[in-house]
C-alpha cells in the first residue's frame, strides 16, 4: 500500500527530530520477531533512554541527508528498525546487544551497525561502545573526582584540630602535674 506525499514528509520530519535529539543510532534487521517480543525490546529501549523506531530506508535516507548526517547505504537494506540513542547511546546499545544475544533470537534479529558521532559503526564497533560506561556512571563517577579532594580536607583538618587538642591536654596535664608536686 502506497502512502501519501504528505505522510511521507511526516516520516522524514518525525526521523529528522529524532535524529536531532540522539547522539547516534544502532540499525537492526529483524524478521521473525513477534508483537510481543518488539514491544518487550521497545520497552527496554526506553527505559535505557533511547527510542525503538520501524523505519522506511529510503525515507529514512532522506532525513540523514538533510540534516548531513553520513548516510550507511549498506545497513539500510531490507526491513529494519533503528535504535536511536537520546543522550545514552552506550547503555541503548547494551540493551540491544543483551536483547539480540538470546540464542531464541539470534536467527531473527541482528545489529547491522549504527552511527555515533557522524561516525558509521560496524557491529563490532557497536559492541564496543555498549561497553563504553553509561551517562549515569559517567556522572558517578565525575561526582566522586569532585568529592574526593573536599573529603580529603576534612580528614586533614579533623587529623590537625585532634593534634591540638591532644598538646592542649598535654599543656594541662603537665601544669596540673607541676601544681601537685609544688
Amino acid at each position: 500500500m502506497a502512502i501519501t506525499k504528505t505522510r511521507k514528509q511526516e516520516l522524514v520530519a518525525h526521523y529528522k527530530d529524532l535524529l536531532g535529539c540522539s547522539d547516534g543510532f544502532i540499525v537492526i534487521q529483524s524478521q521473525g520477531l513477534s508483537i510481543k517480543e518488539i514491544d518487550v525490546l521497545r520497552a527496554q529501549i526506553r527505559g535505557a533512554g533511547g527510542k525503538y523506531v520501524v523505519t522506511k530506508n529510503t525515507l529514512f535516507t532522506k532525513a540523514l541527508q538533510e540534516i548531513g548526517w553520513p548516510v550507511p547505504d549498506d545497513l539500510l537494506t531490507g526491513p529494519v528498525a533503528v535504535a536511536f540513542g537520546m543522550d545514552n547511546m552506550p547503555a541503548v546499545a547494551k540493551v540491544v546487544l543483551n536483547f539480540t544475544s538470546d540464542r531464541e533470537r539470534e536467527e531473527k534479529i541482528r545489529v547491522t551497525g549504527g552511527i555515533m558521532n557522524q561516525a558509521i559503526l560496524n557491529p563490532k564497533q557497536v559492541e564496543t561502545v555498549s561497553k563504553l560506561p553509561t551517562l549515569t556512571d559517567l556522572r558517578a563517577q565525575l561526582l566522586g573526582l569532585i568529592v574526593a579532594p573536599a573529603t580529603g580536607l576534612v580528614s586533614v583538618i579533623n587529623a590537625a584540630s585532634g593534634q591540638i587538642v591532644n598538646v592542649i591536654q598535654a599543656y594541662l596535664d603537665a601544669r596540673s602535674n607541676s601544681s601537685e608536686a609544688a
